[in-house]
Order: C-alpha cells, then sequence, then structure tokens
C-alpha cells in the first residue's frame, strides 16, 4: 500500500524508530520503473521487527493504509520448486537439535507407554486376585476385623 512518492529513503525513516535496519528494498515494475506499491524493511534483531509491525500495521503513510508482516523468504527464479535464496546447510545445526529434540520426545513416549501398560497389567492382576480372594473367602470376610470376630464366637459357641 505504498504510495508512488514513497521512496527506500522514506521508507528507511518511517521504521527506523523501531531499531537498526539492516536493508530496505522496494522492488520495481519494470515496465513503468516505479515501485510495485510494497516494499521489504529488513532489521537486525527480529524484535525490532516485531515492533515495527505491531506499530506501522494499519498505519498511514503519505496517506495510504500500510499493512505490515512478515515476508516470505525469497525464492531463486527458475526450477519447479524454486528452492531458497541460502545454502542447504545454513539450518543444519537447527536440524540436528530438532532431530534430537524428536528422538527424545520418542524415547520419553515410548516409556510413558510401557509405564502406562505395565500399571494397567498390575491393575488388571490385582483386579484378578481380588476376584479369585471373593470366591474363597465366602463372602470377603477373610479381611474383615468384624466378620473375623463373628466366625470365632460362632466356633467358640458351637464347642
Amino acid at each position: 500500500g505504498l504510495a508512488e512518492e514513497v521512496n527506500e529513503t522514506i521508507l528507511h525513516s518511517a521504521f527506523i524508530p523501531f531499531g537498526d535496519i539492516k536493508d530496505v528494498k522496494t522492488p520495481l515494475d519494470q515496465a513503468t520503473q516505479k515501485h510495485r506499491s510494497f516494499g521489504f524493511v529488513t532489521f537486525l534483531e527480529k524484535e525490532d521487527a516485531a515492533a515495527a509491525m505491531d506499530n506501522m500495521d494499519n498505519a498511514e503513510l503519505y496517506g495510504r493504509v500500510l499493512t505490515v508482516n512478515y515476508a516470505l523468504p525469497e525464492k531463486i527464479k527458475g526450477g519447479e520448486q524454486g528452492w531458497a535464496a541460502q545454502p542447504i546447510w545454513a539450518d543444519a545445526d537447527t536440524w540436528f537439535e530438532r532431530q534430537q529434540q524428536e528422538e527424545e520426545m520418542q524415547r520419553l513416549q515410548a516409556e510413558n507407554r510401557a509405564t502406562m501398560q505395565a500399571a494397567e497389567e498390575l491393575h488388571r492382576k490385582k483386579l484378578a486376585e481380588e476376584r479369585e480372594g471373593e470366591k474363597d473367602d465366602d463372602g470377603g470376610s477373610k479381611n474383615d476385623p468384624m466378620a473375623v470376630a463373628e466366625a470365632e464366637a460362632l466356633r467358640q459357641n458351637n464347642s
């Protein structure tokens, strides 16, 4: 949404209050040699870019309301897919970190599943033992102190 009179210098001046700027670009239309109503401001710090977006989105510059957001990375012309303009090894360090984190997460999930299965098995065994105890116990009186006392009293009275 840039007005025709806005150039890279004006764009730089509008965004410099938010932090150090690395680069400002306003791509030109090949036919008219005028900018194409948009531009790119690259900040040195991510936080500065976020502050610029927060403050300049929907702000007015030379009578036009601006839309300010993160731009997608540039693509190299040609090729069917268009590859990002950075070497393949550029994210190698973060790739290894992500792989390690993913492996650790899978290991923890496997441990969690094994623990849950062991707990379920223990619970099933305990329920089975309780059911067996009820069958052998004539109503479960083995663990009931009152039932034990009553049985003892009956035994003494019958003797």
